[in-house]
């Protein structure tokens, strides 16, 4: 009878929220992807890892991101499309899982699962990036502190307005930014479509532990000044609808347009993007001399590759604090 040998055990270090990271990781990741940003020379430290990007959402960035950077350190890709697993026709994250591990190095996922479910998929020793869910963007969150960083060279203190829907990047944006001491972070969200409450929660107590800053209101009345970063996002988030049919209404107050700037003169202009030009920003914002949201765009392969990195085991040098 021939005896079943186990494999080794891989370094499971995922990433599927930014609250998984301890506070020396998260300033490791936003580093070492400015450290990307800079031309460091990176080797191949994934060499002969196979790496499966599975992406049941639309994407041009962050799938771009992570397939060019794994390339460019070393992996190999396997991709899936929506349509392509098994999970379709009734298995289990859990089996799906535990199979992929056996044959994957990393698998990066954007999936429609809450955290409770994509964690099935993390839980088999084969390390899991969030690429975005429903609740969170982490891997965008970490482009935007990268993209704050790189400009101001500090994240602390930094005080960042952000106007739109509090979705999965805003999410993102209010888990990492409250972690930096001195930092503030204002939302003016539309009512009834600001942050989720456990991630506001999580913001608020991360505010008080670090000495940041978090408030959120649902009226762009009395706009204070002084923002060094101002950021919007699309109105329709990537694979949503609304139910209520006169949401733009509701959003037409949240618009971000050059008056912003009378109060905040020397502020930078963020997006995640994609953008509709004319809905949440005017063409002169998102193409004028204020904004870095194309260079943003561009910091989410140097984060997609930290994370690579990082949760891939790969030995590099941690970046001085």
């Amino acid at each position: 009878m021939t005896e079943l040998i186990a494999t080794p055990a891989k370094l499971a270090r995922n990433l599927l929220s930014l609250n998984d990271l301890a506070e020396e990781d998260l300033e490791y990741l936003v580093r070492r992807g400015a450290a990307h940003a800079a031309g460091v020379k990176p080797g191949a430290p994934l060499e002969g890892a196979v790496v499966g990007v599975y992406f049941e959402k639309t994407s041009t960035r962050t799938r771009t991101a992570f397939s060019s950077g794994a390339l460019r350190l070393g992996a190999r890709l396997l991709t899936y499309g929506p349509g392509d697993l098994q999970t379709n026709t009734g298995e289990t994250l859990a089996d799906t899982g535990r199979v992929l591990a056996s044959m994957l190095d990393l698998l990066v996922a954007r999936t429609t699962l809450p955290a409770e479910s994509l964690a099935q998929l993390a839980g088999h020793g084969m390390p899991v990036i969030n690429a975005m869910n429903v609740e969170e963007h982490p891997t965008q969150g970490l482009a935007d502190l990268t993209t704050l960083f790189c400009h101001f060279g500090r994240i602390s203190g930094l005080r960042v307005l952000y106007v739109g829907e509090g979705n999965n990047s805003a999410a993102a944006l209010a888990l990492g930014l409250t972690r930096y001491p001195g930092a503030v972070l204002e939302l003016r969200t539309p009512p009834g479509y600001g942050l989720a409450k456990p991630i506001a929660d999580t913001a608020a107590e991360q505010a008080a532990r670090y000495g940041s800053s978090i408030v959120e209101r649902h009226d762009m009345d009395v706009l204070p000044g002084g923002f060094d970063a101002i950021y919007t996002t699309r109105w329709q988030t990537t694979g949503t609808t609304k139910a209520d049919e006169s949401w733009r209404e509701t959003f037409a107050p949240f618009a971000v347009h050059a008056g912003f700037w009378d109060a905040n003169p020397h502020a930078v202009f963020l997006h995640d993007l994609p953008a509709h030009r004319g809905e949440e920003v005017t063409a002169e914002v998102l193409d004028g001399p204020m904004s870095l949201a194309f260079r943003q765009a561009q910091h989410k392969l140097h984060s997609a590759m930290a994370v690579l990195e990082w949760c891939g085991g790969a030995d590099v040098e941690t970046p001085a604090r």
